[in-house]
C-alpha cells in the first residue's frame, strides 16, 4: 500500500510537468500555424490528454472488463466538467468564445445524448462504434477548416512573445504527451491496486479511481492553462476531451469488440447527461464560467460521489 501511494504521488508530479510542456508548446504552435488556441485545445490538447483513457478502455475491453471500459468514459466526462472545469473556474473565471456556445458545446451535448440513448441497454456494438468514429473525424476536420476560415485571435505581439523555433514547440508537445501517458498509466495502475485492496467493484473503480486517474492530464493541463490565463485551452481541452471520450474511445473500443457493461447503470448515464446539460446555461450567463459557478460544478460532483460510494463509506 505504501509503495502504491508513493508511486501515485510521483505520477501526479510528472503529470503537472508534462501538462506545462503541453500547454506551452501547443499554444505557441497554434499562433505560428494560424490556428486559434481554442481549436488547439479542442483537438490537439484534448485528444492528447485523453490518450490515457483510450489506452485503459481499450485494454479493459480486450480483457472483457466492460464495466471498467465504459465506467472510465462516463466517469471521466463527469469528472472533467464537475472537477476540472470547476477547479479551473475557481482559479480564473473562464471566458467562453462564441464558437464554443454555437458549435462545440452543442456538438458535445448531442454526442452525450446519443451515447446515453445507444448505451441505455448496457451494450455497445460495432455499428455504434463505426458511427461514433465517423462523427469524430467529421468534427475534427470541420474544426480545423472553421479555424482557418475565420482566422485566429492571436496578434503579432503574441507571436513576438513566442521566439522559439516550431521544432522546439513540437518537441514540447510530444514530450508533454509522452510524460502524460506514462505518468497516467502509473497513476491508474497504483490507484486500481489500492482500490482493489479496499474491495471496491469494477464498475465503481471505473467510474471513480480509473476515471479520475486517466483524467489527471486534463486536470493538470486545464489548471496550468487557467493559471496562465489561457482560458481557451482550459475550457476547450474539456469540451474536446468529452467529445473524444465518447466518439473516439467508445467508438474504437466497441468497433474492435462489442462492449457489455451492465453495472454502469442509468443513474450514471443521467448524471453525465445532466452535468453536460448544466454546462450550457452556465456558459451562457455572461459568456463565462465564474468562480461561483465553478463551485456549483464541484458540488455537483461531490454529491454524485457520495451517492456512488454510499455503500462503502
Amino acid at each position: 500500500m505504501i509503495t502504491s501511494l508513493t508511486l501515485l504521488i510521483l505520477s501526479l508530479v510528472a503529470l503537472y510537468i508534462g501538462a506545462g510542456w503541453l500547454v506551452q508548446g501547443s499554444s505557441a504552435l497554434a499562433l505560428k500555424a494560424k490556428i486559434s488556441p481554442l481549436v488547439v485545445g479542442l483537438t490537439i490538447v484534448a485528444f492528447g490528454t485523453s490518450a490515457p483513457e483510450l489506452v485503459v478502455s481499450l485494454n479493459a475491453t480486450l480483457s472483457g472488463q466492460g464495466d471498467i471500459a465504459i465506467g472510465n468514459i462516463v466517469g471521466s466526462n463527469i469528472f472533467n466538467i464537475g472537477v476540472i472545469l470547476g477547479v479551473s473556474a475557481t482559479i480564473c473565471p473562464l471566458q467562453v468564445k462564441k464558437q464554443l456556445l454555437r458549435i462545440d458545446i452543442p456538438v458535445m451535448l448531442a454526442a452525450t445524448v446519443l451515447f446515453t440513448i445507444l448505451f441505455w441497454n448496457g451494450t455497445l456494438g460495432r455499428t455504434e462504434g463505426l458511427f461514433f468514429l465517423t462523427g469524430i473525424i467529421i468534427y475534427t476536420i470541420f474544426s480545423l477548416f472553421y479555424s482557418r476560415k475565420h482566422g485566429t485571435e492571436g496578434s503579432s505581439q503574441e507571436l513576438e512573445e513566442q521566439p522559439k523555433h516550431w521544432a522546439v514547440d513540437t518537441l514540447a508537445i510530444v514530450g508533454g504527451l509522452v510524460v502524460l501517458v506514462f505518468a497516467s498509466r502509473l497513476l491508474v495502475d497504483n490507484a486500481v491496486s489500492i482500490a482493489k485492496e479496499l474491495g471496491v467493484s469494477e464498475a465503481v473503480i471505473g467510474l471513480t479511481i480509473v476515471a479520475a486517474g486517466t483524467s489527471m492530464p486534463e486536470l493538470a493541463t486545464s489548471i496550468v492553462a487557467a493559471y496562465k490565463r489561457k482560458t481557451d485551452i482550459a475550457i476547450g481541452n474539456i469540451v474536446g476531451s468529452n467529445l473524444f471520450n465518447i466518439l473516439t474511445i467508445a467508438g474504437s473500443c466497441s468497433l474492435i469488440h462489442p462492449i457489455e457493461a451492465k453495472n454502469v447503470n442509468y443513474i450514471d448515464l443521467l448524471v453525465m447527461l445532466g452535468i453536460s446539460v448544466l454546462l450550457l446555461p452556465l456558459v451562457k450567463s455572461g459568456q463565462k464560467i465564474s468562480r461561483t459557478e465553478g463551485f456549483v460544478l464541484i458540488l455537483f460532483y461531490v454529491i454524485y460521489m457520495f451517492w456512488l460510494l454510499r455503500d462503502t463509506l
